[in-house]
């Protein structure tokens, strides 16, 4: 298939300043620097709220998107006409720092390639991101979209999907153990609710807020959805321990808990649910940080983890699962002109992913 005839301009939307309204404009198209850079045209574009913090402006954001390639390098294991998922990290590392070279830990991609260059761009942070009609993206970091899944439904999988499901998978939990999501009726929550109860976990969902709560409820996966804001953690702890039919105060509670909230409350309700010798995964990262209990740690033997992202490997792991298991995030579509508009709905607190849809007029 011969790459079409390509327009010399293309529609992007811009962040000129600051606590402005986005800016829809042409703009030429982007050209390849690399010898692993693909084009492609992207087809949905999601939005995540690390869109309001680019480092420096005009800026193209969207860290998480999907598209159809119309180029590819002369090696390329990709052909044209391929869907791709697009992830914000790993566009043009170094391949040879610590972090590309280092393929011993588990799910690393093979050397010469790591999502935690500190040398890579970001699509959407540090580099131009999804809100356009093209992007040239790095074929290492793109992972082929299964059967099944559209556009977009892929493109809020490539940044929240894929950050809740490889801290799952930092659990290192078996099926029939017991996790608890902190914030399960956000973005990245709601999509941890279906992957924990498809993996074949107990899982406790928590929120604090009304529309949260009642998203996660609205999935009906099976899962426990708490309001924290009237259910103390003794009492819902005391349920685990009837329905676990244990009784040695050690040995009650949560195998793990994966905390998404950037709160203390959050992350002290989470903690006070894990059993001894517990696992705490902490995927947000406030500016005042978290205070740990020492003792916790010390006489409960509770292990505090951070998890940022998965690998191109956990990615194409990822998009495999949900297409065979059905896990699909709650998105509403917008056009690529009506981007403001998105904008305006995040900020009023709807629910689930909010996705720029390139065929929509």
């Amino acid at each position: 298939m011969g790459t079409p005839k390509l327009p010399e301009t293309m529609k992007a939307q811009f962040l000129d300043a600051f606590n402005t309204p986005y800016a829809l404009r042409e703009t030429p198209l982007p050209k390849s620097t690399s010898e692993h850079d693909i084009l492609i045209k992207v087809d949905a574009a999601s939005y995540c709220q690390w869109h309001l913090h680019p480092p420096s402006l005009p800026h193209i954001g969207s860290h998480e998107f999907a598209g159809t390639i119309l180029s590819t390098p002369p090696s390329s294991s990709f052909k044209v006409g391929d869907r791709v998922g697009v992830p914000g990290r790993g566009f043009h590392p170094c391949g040879t720092c610590f972090e590309c070279l280092h393929d011993g830990w588990p799910d690393s991609d093979p050397a010469g390639f790591s999502v935690y260059c500190p040398h890579a761009k970001n699509h959407g942070i540090n580099s131009d991101g999804g809100f356009r009609e093209y992007a040239v993206v790095d074929e290492r970091q793109v992972a082929k979209i299964p059967d099944g899944l559209t556009p977009v439904e892929v493109a809020p999988l490539m940044c929240a999907g894929l950050t809740v499901y490889a801290a799952l998978k930092r659990c290192e939990l078996k099926p029939g153990q017991r996790v608890g999501i902190s914030g399960c009726g956000g973005g990245l929550g709601h999509l941890g609710l279906q992957f924990g109860m498809k993996m074949g976990y107990k899982v406790l969902g928590m929120d604090a807020a009304d529309r949260p709560l009642a998203l996660a409820k609205s999935l009906n996966t099976g899962a426990k959805i708490v309001d924290v804001r009237v259910e103390n953690a003794e009492v819902v702890k005391k349920q685990i321990a009837e329905e676990d039919g244990k009784t040695e105060p050690g040995e009650v509670g949560l195998d793990a808990v994966i905390i998404l909230p950037e709160s203390q409350k959050a992350f002290d309700y989470g903690m006070a649910l894990l059993r001894n010798h517990g696992k705490c995964v902490v995927v947000s990262f406030p500016n005042a940080g978290f205070h740990v209990n020492a003792g916790d740690l010390v006489f409960r033997d509770i292990s505090v983890v951070g998890s940022l992202i998965g690998s191109n490997r956990v990615l194409k792991e990822m998009l495999e699962f949900c297409a065979a298991k059905g896990v699909r995030a709650i998105t509403r579509k917008f056009p690529l002109a009506g981007l403001n508009e998105l904008v305006s709905a995040y900020e009023k607190g709807a629910g689930g992913k909010l996705v720029i849809d390139m065929g929509m007029k």
